[in-house]
């Protein structure tokens, strides 16, 4: 297990590019289980998850070239399906490994897929997807940690979801493009990564999708993989990742920095970009990224609720958190997304912070320092926020279990320290030799 050295109270300066969103890329490799032409994957982010989704992609026939070249460009062929399964071992780490059960539904009528893993931060269930899928025609049973699925043909259906799931939403879509007829998704989940992957999927079929990015899809199925469009090749680049762009503007507030972020669009994240503007942080925005400019005064205190997109995103809760606790003044998050969403805030607490927690909501109390600690990550995003405090605190801090960070930011310490940041990765073995002295020169 790697860790991270972070010598705070340095400031940031220059340009970053965020990667690829991983919570695109991820939907658009189980997408190409229903494409029976070659796929080209342009700007690939080497993460874990990714690595993992690929593993899975090849153990089930698909062949996958090119994931370790420099452009970051992969193929994928997945003209042969020789395995419709996903074992736990492949799957437990990774939430989104769900999403091949309609892809492999709808290709070869049959699937045999456990039930996910990923980060620990609440019950996520499956039960909006295979209620839709049953909608659809499909024959489901749980047996065994999996899920058994077969269908003779999905039919469209009209499916009305009780919560604006994005999975669900996901999980339906992919399926609806090879169902006969029409489907409708009422209540739809529109995250800017939902509309990707219906950009990928009118692409790779030619099946007419309408409505993502509002609450009504509709889809008109064109019956399976064999009636879709001829194309022999296909070449496609993910959107950028909105949750990486928002870390990293969030970490040029905290360090009082002047840095532009580029390769997401600014509207994907409007919410956090209007709270931080509330506060009184400086910012200016292009069509293809944000600058943040040095902030002269005092920022004020907030009160943030997440909710689903076009909502204060989930997936940046703990970031802003990081931040409020060096504001004036008292804060206060209510998560209603996920239950067990305050991971982080013990290691913040360690680390100087000031917060309380009451029931869904944390009451954050700013304070004037934030000190370097002994850390350890929970989850992906309470990883980005420790690493924030500690760029902003006095000293030096320890990060521990930074493979939560790796599943969602690529090379992170390699872009921070491009913008001046004082930060090394090293193996606990080599941090246990150097007895704490880091040269971060």
């Amino acid at each position: 297990m790697d860790l991270f050295i972070v010598k705070g109270k340095q400031k940031l300066s220059g340009e970053v590019k965020v990667s690829s969103a991983k919570n695109s890329v991820l939907k658009i490799l189980a997408a190409s289980l229903l494409c029976q032409k070659k796929v080209f994957l342009k700007e690939v982010p080497q993460l874990q998850d990714v690595k993992t989704m690929l593993d899975l992609l090849r153990s089930m026939g698909v062949l996958v070239h090119g994931e370790s070249t420099d452009n970051n460009e992969i193929s994928l062929d997945a003209s042969i399906i020789e395995k419709p399964v996903a074992s736990y071992e492949q799957v437990k780490t990774m939430r989104a490994s769900i999403l091949v059960l309609a892809p492999l539904l709808a290709r070869c009528k049959r699937a045999k897929v456990s039930l996910p893993g990923g980060c620990a931060i609440g019950a996520r269930p499956i039960d909006l997807h295979l209620k839709g899928l049953k909608k659809m025609g499909a024959k489901i049973q749980l047996r065994g940690g999996y899920v058994y699925a077969r269908c003779e043909q999905l039919q469209g259906a009209k499916i009305i979801l009780p919560f604006p799931s994005v999975g669900a939403t996901e999980t339906l879509l992919m399926a609806a493009v090879c169902a006969v007829g029409e489907t409708t998704i009422e209540n739809a989940a529109r995250e800017p990564e939902i509309e990707d992957l219906a950009h990928f999927l009118r692409k790779m079929s030619g099946v007419k999708i309408q409505g993502e990015g509002t609450p009504i899809i509709r889809i008109q199925g064109c019956g399976g993989v064999s009636e879709f469009n001829e194309l022999k090749t296909l070449h496609f680049q993910a959107m950028g990742d909105r949750i990486e762009a928002a870390t990293f503007i969030i970490a040029a507030v905290m360090t009082q920095s002047e840095i532009t972020v580029k390769g997401f669009n600014p509207h994907h994240i409007r919410s956090v970009l209007d709270n931080l503007t509330q506060m009184g942080a400086k910012l200016e925005e292009f069509t293809d990224g944000v600058k943040v400019k040095v902030q002269q005064d005092q920022l004020q205190a907030l009160q943030i609720d997440t909710a689903p997109y076009p909502g204060f995103p989930t997936d940046v809760q703990a970031q802003m958190m990081a931040l409020l606790c060096l504001v004036p003044g008292s804060s206060m998050i209510t998560e209603h997304i996920f239950e067990n969403r305050f991971m982080h805030v013990p290691e913040l607490q360690r680390m100087g912070a000031e917060i309380t927690i009451r029931g869904s909501s944390a009451v954050i109390k700013g304070v004037e320092q934030m000190y370097g600690a002994q850390v350890m990550c929970t989850d992906l995003r309470a990883s980005a926020a420790l690493l924030l405090a500690a760029l902003c605190a006095e000293g030096q801090s320890v990060i521990r279990r930074v493979y939560h960070i790796d599943r969602g930011y690529q090379q992170i310490d390699q872009k921070l320290s491009g913008l001046g940041a004082k930060i090394k990765r090293m193996s606990q073995q080599q941090f246990k030799e150097s007895e704490g002295e880091i040269d971060h020169e």
